[in-house]
């Protein structure tokens, strides 16, 4: 009889690492349903809300980020907080008894994965940028494997360990089965016009909003649809901008919930420069323009982008040149069926499919070894 299959998954802080770390968890069970999979995740953060709304259970550590500079003041607490997270992970596994833990980048995993380490547990780590996390550059010394989604990152991590596997995305972005016309009028569009999307991840990006507002003329003006996922923090007041305009061309939400359907609808995409997010565009051959944003590590998304415009897989926008230039571009861009055409054949040819199904045979491996 098959020893029961016992898995910690842990990170978070984003949408782009709790994705993948469910569609990795989502792969495993399909493999061995008997599984059972533990998360660990950071206290407020999302992944206490979405870990759970997908079917599993998660505990939260009181760990936190460090504040930049390091020499303030304020980051002596948060050194406090982190022994204390790694003390309360290892009672977790402890408790727990897995068979391997694995890691997606975040707080969380950093003392949840150390903790592991520790106590002799494998450890499996998936890096998604082109440029390595700080929390996985610290576990990659004793993981056993490093599942990553671009080439030549044997300069973060020992090269011997590398897998390149590319980056789980959300199965329901895959099992659509709208057609892109079902999917344009679902959304209240005619699907003869042109339909751009603009995303900024569910909390919204200030610099795709402002390359909307100051040229609302032009949606006025454009024979094109927007469908613009404004983030519920700046949704109130765009609506307040919004109020006296008649824009029928133009639907502004908050949030989108059916991402597969939104699309499916689009004929480009205006997004962040994520991991996850690009690893959809490569899959669903999306043609896309990339805006990266600043405020992250290392400028990891600026890196992102290039990894695909250099390839002219994607266009890149610089985020200081969007509110002047974005705008624009996806009109002219969105008319060109020639352009459009040779964005979507670029992209798909740096699709990884697979992706979670191969990291998931790596975690049960290293578990029943």
């Amino acid at each position: 009889m098959k020893k029961e299959l016992r898995v910690i998954v842990s990170g978070g802080g984003t949408g782009g690492h709790i994705f993948p770390a469910v569609s990795i968890a989502n792969a495993i069970r399909k493999l061995r349903p008997d599984a059972k999979i533990l998360f660990i995740g950071a206290q407020g953060r999302m992944e206490m809300q979405r870990v759970p709304a997908a079917g599993y259970e998660i505990k939260g550590l009181p760990i936190r980020g460090f504040l930049r500079p390091l020499w303030k003041p304020g980051n002596i607490g948060v050194a406090i907080d982190y022994l204390k997270s790694k003390w309360i992970a290892k009672r977790l596994l402890r408790d727990f008894r897995p068979d391997v833990a694995v890691g997606v980048g975040g707080y969380a995993s950093s003392a949840a994965l150390g903790a592991a380490n520790s106590l002799g547990i494998p450890t499996l780590i998936q890096e998604q940028n082109s440029y390595a996390g700080l929390a996985n550059k610290q576990l990659a010394a004793k993981a056993r494997k490093i599942c990553v989604a671009y080439e030549g990152m044997e300069r973060f991590f020992p090269k011997e360990k590398l897998m390149l596997t590319g980056n789980p995305v959300r199965q329901s972005l895959l099992e659509t089965t709208l057609s892109r016309e079902d999917a344009v009028r679902s959304l209240g569009f005619n699907p003869e016009k042109k339909t751009i999307l603009l995303v900024g991840g569910s909390l919204g990006a200030r610099t795709i909003n402002e390359s909307v507002l100051q040229h609302l003329d032009l949606v006025e003006q454009s024979d094109v649809q927007f469908i613009w996922q404004t983030g519920k923090y700046y949704y109130a007041d765009i609506q307040q901008q919004l109020k006296d305009k008649k824009l029928p061309n133009l639907k502004a939400t908050d949030f989108i919930t059916d991402m597969g359907a939104a699309y499916r609808a689009a004929d480009l995409v205006i997004s962040r420069a994520g991991a996850s997010s690009i690893s959809e565009f490569c899959l669903i051959g999306k043609p896309v323009i990339l805006v990266p944003s600043p405020n992250v590590a290392e400028d990891h998304q600026t890196k992102n982008a290039l990894a695909l415009a250099n390839r002219d897989a994607a266009l890149y926008v610089k985020d200081s040149d969007a509110p002047a230039t974005l705008l624009k571009l996806a009109v002219e861009t969105v008319n060109d069926d020639a352009r459009l055409k040779s964005l979507s054949d670029n992209v798909l040819k740096l699709a990884l499919p697979d992706s979670a199904e191969i990291i998931a045979k790596e975690v049960i491996k290293l578990a029943t070894r």
